[in-house]
């Protein structure tokens, strides 16, 4: 009886919080309706020349409640600003005349002719931003002049210095001993215990994959193992959430598959499988170092149709019953997990997307998110059975705080099916493929 009283009124003891750990790849397509006027307000005041009150706009769009990824000072017509991308932060300030950022990459003690001759080539490749040398501090700077400082101007210049200098300082100091790291202190080491169970799964999802592989035919299953390497990268990507070289590392293995050559699949499949290999060798003094929690205000990757996640989904649908109705309920599973992890790792998709991708990957890794000391268990993998209700509540909640800014987004319940995983895995991407997301 107890227990139905505290169903009903929620007396009992109060529930553990979930670990504050993020997943995947930052998305800046999260602006609230609030977030998204600030933009207009930014344009506005900069169409009548109150430039110092657009650039206070500006930065409140870009501002991240969650993230605290940006901060700004300002005192009358002068001002001062930090924004916060993975491991770097861009530092910049403003007056009457000048708005200046810049972000240090490296440390230079000694003049280095190859350093020089890389960056002169890296110059070509940026359109508003560029390398420079001040004394022995090698970083990147923008900077514009006040009246021509318009929002648009301001985005894709600090989002080209940020996310450029994010991505080739930890490769610039790896390939080049000439250089040295400075200027991370802002980077928020993760627990130890953290560490050891990203890199245990990081691991265990390796060693799982190519085993499963080597009980495949590699001609007539090529399409399925490439299915099952493809989706292991991107949740790697998502779930261990890597920076730096690692995620560099990540990044070349993909290109494999998705390279334009003459290769053939399982060719691409056999190099992706060496790829793999040099992972799972690495040991932990070679992986913790690229475990951290960062900040973030742009996404490394563009907004994309709808249609073409819709697309992804009903392909993987297509493909998936070959494995399933062949005994391989494992490749069928990550089949119908392939279009979703995609789409994340290519896309900046809106919040709620993400949000619902998030609950899919607790669902179908419910042991790894217990590990890292997650409370609710959407998916007893030993029991084989649901917590519907518990699945239920979740998207409820993210399409109840999502409607404000998609009135006509909607999640049909009815429509799961909770037989095993490979059907509640399709029934949930069929519904993911026909969400609206007209503001």
């Amino acid at each position: 009886m107890n227990m139905v009283f505290d169903k009903l009124f929620g007396w009992g003891k109060k529930k553990k919080e979930d670990p504050a750990i993020t997943f995947g790849r930052y998305s800046d397509n999260n602006k609230s309706v609030a977030k998204v006027n600030r933009w207009t307000d930014a344009d506005n005041l900069f169409k009548n020349k109150e430039y110092h009150q657009c650039i206070e706009a500006f930065f409140d769009y870009l501002r991240d409640e969650q993230e605290q990824n940006v901060v700004l000072e300002r005192n009358g017509q002068e001002g001062r600003f930090q924004v916060f991308q993975g491991s770097k932060v861009v530092r910049g300030e403003f007056n009457n005349e000048r708005l200046v950022a810049e972000i240090t990459l490296a440390k230079m003690p000694q003049s280095s002719v190859p350093v020089m001759r890389r960056l002169l080539e890296m110059n070509f490749n940026l359109y508003y931003s560029r390398y420079a040398l001040d004394g022995d501090r090698l970083c990147m700077r923008f900077d514009s002049d006040i009246q021509i400082a318009n929002p648009n101007k301001l985005y894709y210049g600090l989002k080209e210095l940020a996310t450029k200098a994010d991505k080739q300082d930890d490769l610039l100091v790896q390939e080049f001993t000439a250089l040295q790291t400075m200027d991370t202190d802002h980077v928020l080491e993760i627990p130890q215990t953290e560490k050891e169970v990203k890199y245990q799964w990081f691991q265990n999802w390796i060693r799982e994959t190519l085993d499963y592989i080597k009980t495949l035919d590699a001609d007539k299953y090529s399409g399925g193992i490439a299915y099952l390497l493809l989706t292991l990268a991107f949740r790697i990507d998502y779930l261990i959430a890597p920076e730096g070289q690692l995620q560099n590392d990540l990044e070349k293995l993909v290109d494999i598959y998705y390279r334009k050559d003459e290769k053939q699949t399982i060719e691409r499949n056999q190099l992706m499988r060496e790829a793999y290999e040099k992972l799972l060798a690495k040991p932990k003094e070679e992986v913790f170092p690229y475990l951290f929690r960062s900040r973030h205000t742009f996404a490394i990757v563009s907004p994309q149709k709808y249609d073409v996640v819709a697309e992804a989904i009903a392909a993987a649908a297509t493909n998936m019953p070959f494995y399933n109705e062949n005994g391989h309920q494992f490749v069928a599973n990550k089949v119908m997990e392939y279009p979703l992890a995609f789409c994340q790792y290519s896309y900046s998709l809106p919040k709620p997307w993400s949000d619902l991708f998030r609950l899919f990957m607790q669902v179908n890794y419910s042991e790894y998110f217990a590990a890292l000391g997650f409370n609710t268990q959407y998916f007893n993998a030993a029991q084989k059975e649901f917590n519907i209700d518990a699945v239920q509540d979740a998207i409820g909640r993210i399409i109840a705080d999502w409607k404000p800014k998609y009135p006509h987004l909607s999640f049909k319940l009815h429509n799961l099916k909770y037989d095993n995983l490979v059907v509640f895995n399709q029934s949930f991407s069929n519904e993911i493929a026909t969400l609206n997301f007209e503001a």
